[in-house]
């Protein structure tokens, strides 16, 4: 009868169990956040002195000495994509290690293994709030007025690199506990993901430079798309991009075409990852 009543550990429901372990989850956070910031001075402060940082040393390097400056509002279309590869990066890096960082926990009792990648991509959204309040900030100085279709494409876009950050995090986190040398893949990924993206310079220098053909594989990244829907929705609408004689030049068919096409492959890539996640979760312990 007991038999019946207990489920094995390989047979979970997935990331439906995170759901309805959902208050494990919330103490999982708490506690990532806790141990992050212990006998720390700043605590979540630093949420916004490491992008405060990163963005006065790719100003100066990349606006004030390479001249990138003179396209007008800079600082906003940089900024916007920073924050949105940042969040990319904690996210699947952090997701990638969240398995093996709890090896402890996973050898001794058994809950849903998805709760540590789950949790990593939580915390990665609470250091990104800050950022993006520093963004909006910003935005309104600009004199921002946008329209309610690139506010809706922007939570789109961000929901999408939320599912492609926990697919690779789940994909690479199972992977992690076989062959360590995915963490030093996975450093390597996110060490391009920064260039591989129109974050620093803009998207047309891809198309003019190197044509049709690698531009179209170079849209499929969502990562890309991601960061040129967050240029449309607070970058495009700033007083100053608005008044230029060419005004916000960005990809065709931005969200009829090309943000349905990266929800779709970064949903493929998140079911890849459960599926893979699923099928060797059930040697975690005996690995770890």
């Amino acid at each position: 009868m007991s038999g019946e009543l207990l489920a094995a550990p390989d047979k979970g429901g997935g990331l439906f169990d995170v759901f309805r372990h959902r208050d494990l989850l919330r103490l999982i956070v708490r506690k990532e956040l806790k141990v992050r910031y212990r006998s720390s001075v700043l605590g979540l402060l630093w949420s916004y002195v490491k992008p405060g940082v990163q963005f006065v040393v790719f100003y100066f390097a990349l606006g004030v000495f390479l001249g990138l400056n003179k396209q007008p509002n800079f600082v906003v279309y940089m900024f916007s994509g920073i924050i949105l590869i940042n969040f990319f990066s904690e996210a699947f890096g952090q997701a990638t290690r969240s398995v093996v960082a709890n090896g402890a926990l996973v050898k001794k009792i058994y809950l849903p293994r998805e709760l540590f990648p789950v949790s990593s991509i939580w915390v990665a959204i609470v250091h990104f709030l800050p950022q993006l309040l520093i963004l909006l900030v910003a935005c309104f100085f600009f004199g921002w007025s946008p329209s309610f279709v690139q506010l809706a494409g922007a939570v789109a876009a961000f929901v999408m690199v939320i599912m492609l950050s926990l697919g690779l995090g789940l994909l690479f986190a199972a992977a992690n506990v076989m062959f360590r040398d995915s963490e030093n893949i996975v450093d390597l990924m996110l060490m391009m993901a920064t260039w591989l993206s129109p974050v620093l310079y803009p998207w047309y220098l891809v198309k003019e430079t190197l044509g049709e053909t690698f531009y179209f594989f170079y849209q499929l990244n969502p990562m890309t798309i991601a960061v040129e829907i967050f240029h449309a929705a607070f970058w495009a609408p700033t007083a100053a991009v608005q008044a230029a004689p060419e005004g916000a030049r960005l990809p065709e068919h931005l969200l009829s075409l090309w943000l349905p096409i990266g929800l779709l492959i970064s949903l493929v890539i998140l079911i890849l990852g459960q599926t893979v996640f699923r099928r060797l979760e059930g040697r975690f312990a005996q690995e770890l």
